[in-house]
């Protein structure tokens, strides 16, 4: 069996490689830029979701096709991967698609349900991981929020299941060193949901200080996003997201993360302590 990873430099790939390594697989990295991947110890192939050759994908088995993070066309380099995939023969697709899958409101749902349809239509046997919130989406503002006391966001009291990217990243090792998963989807997210109060309040037990969580209406909370600087349809995008949050498309409580994995999944406290 010959397991490779799509985006393997980024956050979520680097987690998967080192998984599957920690579980005795020799998987294939593949990344855009190739020299970025060399601190991996695992072979690496260049492979960009824009142009999807299936030459990259000769001998692969099992390919762990991790979500693009271009919104710009994320369906349709999503598509050419697969069908590079069917051209090389490759006997199952891992996908990172999104909690609640075509059940679910987000804007952002849109690329992943037809990511999912992409795999069906290609006959490519399928393991569909619907992955949660990461922890880290949250964490990677800290800064900020220390600094001025407040965590911002949509979602009033919504509650949201978040996991910590190594999280899902062994459920990746688990379901892709496994034959018995294909044709299976898995709703994936963390055993405690927390609210944005709850989320604040962790951040001001483990910083020591003050800080609260302000929920504000959606469009205000965009229009905040673009003036931190990001890119004003990706600000809808996130606004979008934390609103539906509040309502709770991004809380779970089947636990099948954890059964995947076989442990509970890691504690906010703990990936806020990590990056403070």
């Amino acid at each position: 069996m010959t397991i490779a990873v799509t985006a393997a430099t980024g956050h979520l790939g680097r987690l998967a490689i080192a998984a599957l390594k920690a579980r005795g697989a020799t998987p294939v990295a593949l990344a855009r830029s190739p020299e970025k991947a060399a601190d991996l110890g695992v072979e690496v192939r260049a492979f960009d979701y824009t142009t999807a050759d299936p030459a990259a994908l000769k001998g692969v088995t099992t390919l762990v096709l991790i979500s693009s993070n271009d919104f710009n066309d994320r369906a349709g380099q999503h598509r050419r991967t697969i069908q590079a995939a069917k051209q090389a023969g490759v006997s199952r697709i891992l996908y990172t698609s999104i909690l609640k899958g075509d059940a679910s409101p987000l804007i952002l749902a849109q690329d992943h349900i037809a990511t999912e349809a992409a795999i069906r239509d290609a006959g490519i046997p399928a393991t569909i991981l619907r992955n949660g919130w990461y922890t880290e989406n949250y964490t990677g503002a800290l800064g900020a929020a220390l600094a001025h006391g407040a965590i911002i966001g949509a979602a009033g009291g919504g509650l949201v299941a978040s996991a910590a990217r190594k999280d899902y990243a062994e459920a990746i090792a688990v379901t892709a060193l496994d034959a018995s998963h294909a044709g299976k989807t898995y709703e994936l997210a963390g055993d405690t949901a927390h609210t944005g109060a709850d989320f604040a309040a962790a951040v001001a037990k483990a910083a020591g200080k003050p800080v609260a969580y302000v929920s504000m209406p959606q469009a205000d909370y965009a229009n905040a996003l673009i003036g931190f600087g990001l890119p004003e349809g990706f600000a809808h995008i996130l606004a979008d997201s934390d609103a539906r949050a509040g309502e709770g498309a991004l809380n779970d409580t089947s636990h099948t993360l954890s059964r995947l994995i076989g442990r509970p999944t890691t504690p906010i406290a703990q990936t806020i302590a990590a990056a403070l």
